[in-house]
């Protein structure tokens, strides 16, 4: 382990020399490629550091207390080496978790799914509150949401909404919440105050840069038609729609938002190219993904995750059995304190995985 940090060390200080040479700064590309190489040994390194004088200080203490010290420098040094084991035992375990292997996807872009699933309007209805509480959590975290496509019941659902959240981080966030998210609350329709549960789907994918998955031409089907609106009506007068299926797989994004061809293409691309490449991962990283379930259920989309319970003021976890009296804080957008716990479960389970030796 220490001979990794000393080699990360070495590398950040050569990292250091770089992005102050004048020919790595005229090369953005590799200039970008360096910084952000950079900022994932920072954390790392200053923890390592530190690790390495506690040492030091714990050896000087410990060699003072073998010495001759009256009663008052002989207590204040034993209360300094407590403090100083101390953190070198915490520092020890933050290491460990620096030292876990990482997700080469938590800082990318996401595109985002929610559906209305079980329960009619009403389930529509709660992917349109789910759209909510995640738009004010990326709000929150400083980062940008696009709506890319949505479907609007008569009543202010979503049958499906597909938005793109892009900032620093969104997906090591926000990528546990692909599952089926179920409420119960008491519908605006229900006469005689009877609680009903209905559920909606979210997925979560990392955004697929087109580097990293190149789609041939050939390998893809476009149709163009006339776009419509509810019960039939045309938005448009020309052929502005376009549905773009990826013949391999039998992927197919259907756009119609946007009035332009172009855009509609343009967002089409975007969205096939994130759910070719979620598909082809998950097929290659099965090992991976199989260890990504076991610990808090990112896997398996239709899991049912969480359940959002309004007459009790209840979320619940079912993963990492969570339960908080907070489900108004948490629809405005506060997930924090639900997102770290599943994060810290995650983490726990992949230190537990690395000690028996299975990662």
């Amino acid at each position: 382990m220490y001979d990794q940090l000393d080699a990360f060390i070495i590398r950040y200080e050569e990292l250091s020399e770089l992005l102050s040479d004048p020919e790595v700064i005229s090369d953005t590309k590799r200039f970008l490629e360096l910084t952000k190489e950079e900022a994932g040994l920072r954390e790392k390194v200053a923890t390592f550091k530190r690790y390495k004088e506690v040492e030091g200080e714990i050896a000087d203490t410990e060699e003072m207390l073998s010495e001759k010290l009256d009663d008052d420098m002989a207590a204040m040094a034993k209360e300094e080496l407590n403090d100083l084991k101390k953190e070198k035992s915490e520092l020890e375990d933050r290491i460990k978790v620096l030292l876990l292997p990482t997700d080469p996807n938590d800082d990318k872009n996401i595109i985002m799914e929610i559906r209305g699933a079980a329960g009619g309007d009403e389930a529509a209805l709660f992917a349109g509150t789910l759209f909510t509480m995640y738009s004010k959590y990326a709000e929150s975290q400083g980062w940008r949401v696009e709506v890319m496509d949505a479907n609007i019941t008569g009543i202010g659902g979503y049958k499906e909404i597909i938005l793109m959240i892009s900032g620093n981080g969104a997906f090591s966030k926000l990528k546990y919440e692909s599952g089926a998210h179920r409420v119960q609350r008491v519908p605006e329709t229900e006469s005689q105050g009877r609680v009903h549960t209905s559920t909606a789907t979210v997925v979560v994918m990392p955004e697929a840069e087109e580097v990293e998955l190149n789609i041939e031409d050939k390998d893809i089907r476009t149709d163009i038609y006339h776009a419509s609106g509810a019960g039939g009506q045309h938005v448009n007068k020309t052929a502005s729609a376009v549905r773009l299926t990826h013949l391999p797989t039998g992927i197919a994004v259907a756009m119609q938002d946007e009035r332009s061809q172009i855009k509609n293409r343009e967002k089409a691309m975007k969205i096939l190219r994130t759910r070719v490449y979620d598909k082809i991962s998950s097929e290659a990283q099965s090992e991976y993904d199989a260890t990504r379930k076991s610990a808090v259920g990112t896997g398996d989309r239709s899991e049912r995750i969480r359940t959002y319970n309004f007459p009790q003021n209840r979320v619940t976890d079912h993963r990492i059995g969570l339960t908080l009296q907070k489900l108004d804080t948490i629809l405005s957008g506060k997930l924090d304190e639900v997102i770290d716990a599943l994060i810290m479960a995650d983490q726990t389970q992949k230190l537990e995985s690395l000690n028996n030796g299975s990662i």
